[in-house]
């Protein structure tokens, strides 16, 4: 079930579409994302990368700063700890160039995915020691590794943290103690005393943001004239493809970046990249945040979650387009076993919840004993999306039971692990994302605690359908559909606007597509209007709802193009579709009632 509701925000929308001149309907989604201030609507509509905030406000970035700067001068070696997702990978690529650019003796160690686990662990520390490192450069992680880096302090090794992770806490008496970790120095805005104006970077935005203030004090310039440096404007696509791929939310600078990183990428300075593009038919031209998150994304995801994601860092390094593409060619054949195997375990995970053993479970814990490790997350995601429900998928690993989490948004994730921590012998994450690992015999305890524990409503199960604005089809102009792209790019924070309109008649209909997978109706929202209207979900459960409130008859004339009594209301969003040198409008169905 979903529940449909009409943002309600207020504001002088005359005003503000008079002032930048913009439609009020555009003024209403612009406030429906909740920019209100003056300053704020201008960076929406246009920021630029000149807005961006200075690396120096992060905490402890001087310090970071002044630090490896000392390493490179007396020809010391940094060790990169990077991760094995999307933004530890683009992370670790950042740091490393720049570093070497700055003339520093540099490695880098991507931590394997089953041997290693996330993050810093003691066998990455000793190794570290062991291959002649004085200095330890974390990114994206390290925030929650107090053990491991009182182990390199005491091996006398220098450690720098930079992460966007939340800090570890316990709860005490007097409220929460935060556990940062004693490191040489520590640059995540997620601190309670850092004052940078925006904590929802990613991993590469903290590693970008790092190597401009290395190069800005090194060279003596401006942190602004390194960011627009050949090197400075490569690095930025990383950090743009980082934000998309780790999901952050597409606001405040968040949107600068991505907005202006795809506009560098369509021209990218990166071979590697480019090949990446190449071997998955991406049009550079016309690259999206839909492109990273689901075409050239999930190939850097594949390689760390089956095998290693060194791979995706050594595509980003290769300096021969031959090597590129053999790179980039294995990164997507990959990717396309990691789809199957997925698919697997989603049927699995949907059969065992269907068995009828979950139906009182607020909080699903699917424990798919026989599912590759490295894909519980990916699972999770997909249960989440088909039940509304927080999922943990659990699997069994070498060393015990490893798992990952995905949750909806009145379920905070990280704080309801945090309330059962006994459990785990390792545990991290976000408000809505996860990871564990505790021993098997603890798996029906934690699937009890974390129901016993919770205080979920059926209100808060219902899907929330955010209707911008209730508009009729006729007021869509293809000028209309234009102005819609000011607010892109669209994704976490910053969604395709949606509109509704009641009474729609359905006139005719047609299935499309080599899986059958895509409907094409002829709808009428009054007299001698008549729209397309496409719809890409699921169109079985669409004949269901329509044969059970209107009758079988209606649905077989809907699709004979015979008169029929479909009436229902809409949540759309208007395209210009192009087809064989055919411009028209269309409407994309997206919920019906």
């Amino acid at each position: 079930m979903s529940k449909w509701m009409v943002a309600a925000k207020r504001a002088d929308f005359d005003a503000i579409a008079q002032k930048y001149n913009i439609s009020p309907v555009l003024a209403r989604i612009i406030r429906n994302r909740d920019v209100i201030r003056d300053e704020d609507i201008n960076k929406f509509l246009n920021g630029s990368r000149g807005d961006l905030y200075s690396p120096f406000l992060l905490k402890d970035m001087d310090k970071a700063v002044d630090i490896l700067l000392k390493k490179i001068s007396d020809k010391k070696k940094i060790r990169i700890i990077g991760d094995y997702d999307i933004d530890g990978i683009c992370s670790t690529y950042i740091l490393y160039k720049g570093l070497t650019a700055c003339g520093a003796y540099a490695d880098t160690v991507i931590p394997h995915r089953i041997k290693d686990g996330y993050g810093l662990n003691d066998s990455l520390i000793s190794e570290a020691k062991d291959a002649g490192a004085d200095t330890i450069l974390t990114c994206d992680n390290g925030i929650a590794a107090n053990a491991q880096i009182e182990l390199a302090n005491s091996l006398g090794l220098t450690v720098v943290v930079t992460d966007h992770h939340e800090v570890p806490y316990e709860e005490t008496d007097s409220g929460r103690r935060y556990l940062v970790p004693e490191a040489a120095a520590v640059v995540d805005p997620k601190q309670s005393d850092c004052t940078y104006p925006f904590s929802g970077i990613c991993g590469a935005v903290v590693a970008y943001k790092l190597v401009l203030a290395l190069i800005s004090k090194k060279e003596n310039i401006d942190w602004k004239e390194a960011m627009e440096s050949s090197l400075g404007l490569e690095f930025f696509e990383f950090a743009a493809f980082a934000t998309i791929g780790d999901v952050m939310e597409l606001r405040d600078e968040n949107r600068i970046i991505v907005k202006s990183g795809l506009e560098l990428m369509k021209n990218t300075r990166n071979i590697g990249l480019k090949a990446l593009m190449d071997v998955t038919g991406t049009d550079a031209a016309h690259i999206k945040p839909y492109t990273i998150g689901f075409v050239l994304g999930p190939c850097l995801n594949a390689t760390g979650r089956l095998d290693t994601a060194a791979n995706a860092l050594e595509l980003f390094m290769a300096e021969d387009v031959g090597t590129a593409v053999k790179i980039a060619g294995d990164l997507k054949s990959m990717n396309d076993s990691r789809k199957e195997m997925t698919q697997k375990g989603v049927d699995m995970a949907t059969a065992l919840i269907e068995s009828g053993n979950y139906a009182d479970d607020k909080v699903l814990v699917i424990f798919l004993p026989e599912v590759h490790e490295s894909l519980a997350g990916i699972i999770a995601g997909r249960i989440r999306e088909k039940y509304n429900k927080p999922v943990f998928v659990l699997t069994r690993a070498e060393d015990g039971v490893k798992g990952s989490g995905r949750s909806i948004e009145a379920f905070h994730m990280y704080d309801e692990m945090t309330k059962c921590k006994e459990l785990f012998t390792k545990y991290g994450g976000h408000k809505l994302a996860a990871g564990l690992s505790l021993e098997e015999g603890n798996v029906e305890a934690f699937r009890r605690a974390l129901n016993e524990n919770c205080t979920l409503t059926d209100e808060d199960f219902e899907e929330k359908v955010l209707i911008d604005v209730p508009m009729p089809m006729s007021y869509v102009t293809y000028q209309f559909i234009n102005e819609l792209e000011l607010l892109e790019p669209f994704g976490n924070g910053n969604p395709k606007p949606q509109f509704a309109q009641k009474n729609v008649r359905f006139l005719s209909g047609r299935i499309l597509g080599a899986n059958k997978n895509v409907a094409k109706y002829v709808v009428s929202c009054g007299e001698n209007t008549r729209f397309e209207m496409v719809y890409f979900g699921d169109i079985e459960a669409f004949d269901l709802y329509v044969s059970e409130r209107f009758g079988r008859g209606a649905l077989e004339h809907l699709y004979s193009a015979v008169e029929n009594p479909i009436e229902m209301s809409v949540v759309y969003y208007p395209e210009i579709n192009e087809f064989r040198g055919n411009v028209s409008i269309q409407m994309i169905m997206k919920y019906y009632q």
